[in-house]
């Protein structure tokens, strides 16, 4: 059993393909410093990450984070808390600062003056953090200064900057100043803190981890000095993170119990749903919903409300929005701000249900009534057909094709047609009796 440990153990070893710490440290330092072109590539990066955020583009963002310098002085600073170097954290600190104050001041001027100001799904997901970033963050960290170690890099370095995407939030955060929504800006602002914080500390436990020498002050007396302040640091930085990302995990978690709730209780007795708002940081907290034809009784709310205990929701309480005037402001806020199901891309996906809908048929439907309405129809089956106009705008009419047991006469057919107009709701449409 001893032995079977030990080949684990030497098997997952981090020692192993190692490289020379004085060279990584070098490595480090070297990347940490933002003058001449790494403030120049660094501000091409924000100006490309704001455009692929302007435009949608995933692909633009993904660029943008792989040519990014951000990550450089990340690390530095998780090596200067993991050797005790205060003169390398400091130098991390404060080329981050500057980093972090030019992407601002690129990305607010570009958003400025940027003509297209409207608040695309790619920028909406940097305005506040979830659990889900932490993790990123952190493992994402972890992998980084691991490749930074190993003799051979390979290829998780430009994986590590794509996920950690520290880019995104800071040019979210220049598009709230410029725009002047200090929600977007602190949102945004949080979570490049958060993945900042979570790389920085993945960063030092492997710093540790590897034993990278601590760095030899002047005299005892500052060495010991320097070591309390930046293990008082440490816990600054740690025990607050692990309390935001617990309040992360318990806020997912609440969510995920109410949209269950919201399920059972409406979505699953056909009551559709067209507004919703989850206020987490009310006291008591708040389900707010609104409904597209249901009314509620004061007594059916009552018993709703008493229904949250057994979906684990305490101090909550359900509010049915039912009044017509101020919830039409509230759904145009939702619909503008993409916080609600009823966004723009659920109206979009509506609407184009609707035009396939005028195009559908249930054809089994409408055979059985026919054949309840003229007896002689065997079967029938209904199609489209596109006609093309004078004016080269393409019209849509309904084919009918039909079987019965014997000749239909024409006032038959006449009557089968104006049937199925009324029935289709079409202006035009085309009868044809087929040969058995």
């Amino acid at each position: 059993m001893k032995d079977i440990t030990q080949k684990v153990l030497n098997f997952i070893d981090l020692h192993k393909g190692e490289e020379n710490k004085k060279s990584v440290i070098e490595n480090i330092t070297g990347a940490i410093s933002f003058r001449g072109s790494n403030i120049w590539i660094l501000a091409c990066a924000i100006i490309i990450a704001s455009v692929g955020l302007n435009v949608n583009s995933t692909a633009v963002i993904i660029g943008a984070m792989l040519i990014s310098p951000l990550m450089g002085p990340i690390v530095g600073a998780g090596f200067g808390l993991g050797m005790y170097d205060f003169e390398l954290l400091k130098k991390s600190i404060k080329n981050l600062l500057i980093a972090t104050l030019v992407s601002l001041a690129t990305s607010t001027l570009y958003f400025y003056i940027s003509p297209f100001k409207e608040a695309q799904s790619e920028l909406l997901a940097r305005t506040s953090p979830n659990i889900y970033d932490i993790l990123i963050a952190f493992f994402g960290g972890l992998v980084g200064v691991i490749a930074v170690t190993r003799v051979e890099k390979g290829n998780p370095i430009p994986g590590v900057a794509i996920a950690t995407a520290l880019m995104p939030p800071l040019c979210t955060a220049g598009y709230g100043l410029a725009l002047g929504n200090y929600l977007y800006f602190f949102g945004a602002l949080y979570l490049y803190t958060i993945n900042c914080v979570f790389i920085c500390i993945a960063t030092f436990v492997i710093v540790k981890y590897l034993n990278y020498p601590i760095a030899q002050q002047l005299d005892l007396r500052h060495q010991k000095r320097v070591k309390y302040g930046i293990t008082i640091l440490i816990l600054l930085l740690i025990v607050p993170s692990i309390y935001f990302a617990y309040q992360l995990y318990v806020q997912k978690n609440y969510n995920s119990r109410t949209e269950i709730f919201i399920q059972k209780e409406f979505l699953d007795n056909d009551y559709p749903i067209i507004y919703k708002k989850i206020r987490y940081n009310t006291d008591p907290k708040r389900i707010e919903l609104a409904f597209l034809a249901k009314k509620f009784s004061d007594t059916e709310i009552i018993n709703l409300n008493k229904k949250l205990v057994n979906y684990n929701l305490p101090n909550t309480k359900l509010i049915i929005r039912q009044d017509t005037v101020n919830l039409r402001k509230d759904i145009m806020d939702q619909i503008n701000n993409n916080q609600s199901v009823v966004d723009q891309k659920d109206i979009l996906i509506n609407n184009l249900r609707n035009q396939l809908a005028q195009y559908q048929f249930n054809n089994n439907q409408i055979s059985n009534e026919a054949k309840i309405l003229f007896p002689a129809v065997t079967s029938l089956t209904i199609g489209n057909y596109t006609v093309e106009s004078e004016t080269n705008k393409s019209k849509i009419i309904p084919v009918i094709l039909f079987q019965s047991k014997k000749k239909v006469d024409l006032e038959m057919k006449q009557k089968m047609k104006m049937w199925l107009k009324t029935r289709l709701e079409k202006d035009s449409i085309e009868v044809y009796q087929q040969n058995n």
